[in-house]
């Protein structure tokens, strides 16, 4: 992964997908809804390439699946579309937040997927290493635990494979002891590395004095520039939801009011917002390509 927005300020980074993880869980206008959604999938698409439309799919099965399924269990509203079983009612009212309960549910998990391509650990260290250093180094290594355990647990496999004791071997006796000699060999890698990670560590006297901090991170231009910009549309954004231009009504009666210039004004803040690093990227993209045609 090669995206030119990972390369500025991890403080300009945890400020985008702080504002784009906590807005998305909270607004519920359907046009702030749609931009969350639809920025962050094209962000996605941007980290991963054809390697993301597989989650994307998955995504938007499950998108569906949330919005379908909330009217089934919510019989809230007036408008009735169908009576099932029992005579429960099929409301419109119902159906409508369901496909908020999804798009919400969609956007924050895509968020989290491209805050974790883009945050390294070391940029969370850096970040709250000064204040918080033994809470950072401890998220650290739990935020490298699952990749390094889905590495270790495939190497694994492939060497147990080769000598016929792969989970897929045998009858249901010896798959299930072969499934836990892989869970017994990982377990005792997991420990033995916690292990020589702690001694390493104390040997290098962690802890024992005033903690010093080295950093590659430089705060530049181009980090002001997007601060100030995400920090334009975040004022924007709340001014909008303060005076009221996102209010729309699911129960029971769902009503959404005509867009104003507030509502309007509020959206494009909200959209230029999480399309900052989607339209970083391009650029760089764009830059270097014009570039390498004129070599």
């Amino acid at each position: 992964m090669d995206d030119a927005f990972s390369g500025y300020h991890p403080a300009v980074n945890f400020i985008f997908f702080i504002g784009a993880i906590v807005f998305g869980m909270f607004f519920t206008h359907s046009a702030f809804l749609c931009a969350s959604v639809f920025t962050s999938m094209l962000y996605y698409l941007l980290l991963m390439g054809r390697k993301g439309i597989k989650l994307l799919c998955t995504m938007l099965m499950l998108f569906f699946a949330l919005s379908f399924i909330n009217p089934l269990l919510n019989t809230q509203g007036d408008t009735v579309l169908f009576t099932y079983i029992g005579e429960r009612p099929f409301t419109l009212e119902a159906l409508m937040y369901g496909f908020v309960t999804g798009g919400m549910f969609v956007s924050v998990l895509l968020w989290f997927a491209c805050y974790n391509c883009i945050m390294t650990s070391d940029k969370f260290i850096y970040l709250f290493g000064w204040c918080i250093p033994t809470i950072s180094l401890l998220l650290s290594m739990v935020l490298r635990m699952v990749p390094n355990f889905k590495v270790k647990i495939m190497t694994i496999a492939g060497a147990r494979k080769c000598v016929g004791k792969a989970p897929v071997n045998g009858d249901k006796k010896e798959k299930l002891q072969n499934s836990m000699d892989m869970l017994s060999v990982l377990t005792s890698w997991a420990l033995e590395g916690a292990v020589v990670t702690a001694d390493s560590m104390r040997s290098r006297g962690y802890g024992s004095g005033k903690q010093s901090n080295f950093s590659i991170y430089r705060p530049s231009v181009r980090d002001m520039a997007a601060g100030i910009i995400m920090l334009f549309c975040i004022v924007l954004t709340i001014i909008c939801a303060a005076l009221g231009g996102m209010e729309v009504a699911y129960f029971p009666v769902f009503i959404l009011p005509e867009a104003n210039i507030i509502t309007i004004l509020g959206v494009i803040g909200y959209t230029a917002f999480l399309l900052l690093p989607s339209i970083i990227h391009i650029w760089e993209e764009a830059t270097w390509n014009i570039l390498r045609s004129r070599i």
